[in-house]
């Protein structure tokens, strides 16, 4: 059995199923004899824990209460974990640098990546995100049919957003006011399901309301909360999954995420050549259907979709990797990759 320890405030009320007996067999992990639990004294003698996680949620704890491992045991790897963006100052001090082995988060150049989607190729095969990505080119892919096309037509509204983070580190809601000033001058609207908007979506029927936004929609707004490198979350298979066009705002570089001509960069456009670029594409159904070039050749699937590319069957598998356990690391520079640039200044 290898015991992961997730270290947090003591304080805090144990997440729903904290002691995860069944988390790794339920998934049907090939590896699963893991346990993960946040129980600290749960076995008594604490070297036998193979990892234990750092949230990057709860570093501004252990930072100000200086909550550690009272020992450090050369068999345990030190791992820091972050799902969510690095736009947090609670990490922002060469205090973490020379303290993790290994890192598992969002970016692209983590230990162990943790994937928001898979990308896979016509074959199946498994062929990012990844830093570098060999797209084919446009010209080079094969158009849809023409039955594709014909379902195309039914759109007549310009964009949904589904959102209810009203305030948001990326000022993504600000974007969003701009460039409604100037789809006004189009007559067109863009239609804010959630606690943003006036539109409702209750997650119960978010695939009813997709199978809308697939039939009603040109485009999808993929904005995420905050700008951060290789920070693209699965809102963006809401587009790419239902025949709408994303509309992307982050702090990436989705050259690793999507192909060339599969989506509309707002930060590159900016609000007022957005507004005019959406408008002339939704007058050209030639235009517009290019964009799904791209879905004969590749598509896009949940990371639990299958075991072998879930997070937590992926970190099982790694704790079990005898190689990668026995290799010496340690993040020396950690704050300098994680944090953005100028942290420590501030």
């Amino acid at each position: 059995m290898k015991y992961i320890l997730l270290w947090t405030n003591p304080k805090n009320k144990p997440e729903e199923n904290a002691d995860r007996t069944l988390l790794f067999s339920r998934r049907n992990c090939a590896w699963n004899n893991c346990y993960l639990t946040e129980e600290r004294k749960l076995i008594g003698n604490f070297s036998k824990y193979s990892i234990i996680l750092f949230k990057a949620a709860d570093m501004e704890y252990i930072q100000n209460s200086l909550d550690l491992p009272k020992k450090r045991y050369p068999n345990q790897k030190y791992v820091f974990v972050s799902e969510d963006f690095g736009a947090s100052y609670s990490t922002c001090g060469r205090q973490w640098d020379g303290f993790f082995n290994w890192t598992w988060t969002y970016k692209l150049d983590s230990d162990l990546i943790w994937n928001y989607f898979v990308i896979r190729d016509v074959n199946g095969k498994i062929i990012g995100p990844k830093k570098n990505m060999n797209w084919l080119k446009l010209r080079d892919m094969k158009p849809v049919d023409s039955k594709f096309i014909m379902n195309l037509r039914s759109k007549t509204k310009v964009a949904a957003w589904f959102t209810s983070n009203c305030k948001t580190q990326s000022l993504r809601e600000i974007f969003v006011n701009e460039l409604q000033v100037y789809l006004d001058e189009y007559n067109l609207e863009v239609d804010i399901y959630g606690g943003c908007g006036k539109y409702r979506c209750p997650k119960i029927l978010m695939n009813r309301c997709l199978k809308m936004v697939e039939r009603e929609y040109y485009f999808y707004l993929a904005f995420e909360n905050s700008l951060s490198q290789d920070y693209v979350t699965d809102i963006i298979l809401h587009a790419l999954n239902h025949n709408t066009v994303p509309v992307v705002l982050g702090g990436a570089n989705y050259t690793r995420f999507m192909p060339d001509g599969a989506y509309l960069n707002a930060l590159e456009y900016g609000p007022e050549r957005l507004a005019r670029r959406m408008f002339e594409v939704m007058q050209n159904l030639s235009v517009y259907q290019r964009f799904f070039r791209w879905k004969q050749h590749y598509s896009y699937h949940a990371h639990d979709e299958v075991p072998d590319t879930d997070n937590y069957c992926r970190l099982c598998a790694l704790v079990n990797d005898r190689k990668a356990f026995n290799t010496f690391s340690l993040k020396k520079n950690f704050t300098d990759w994680w944090m953005p640039k100028g942290c420590l200044e501030k």
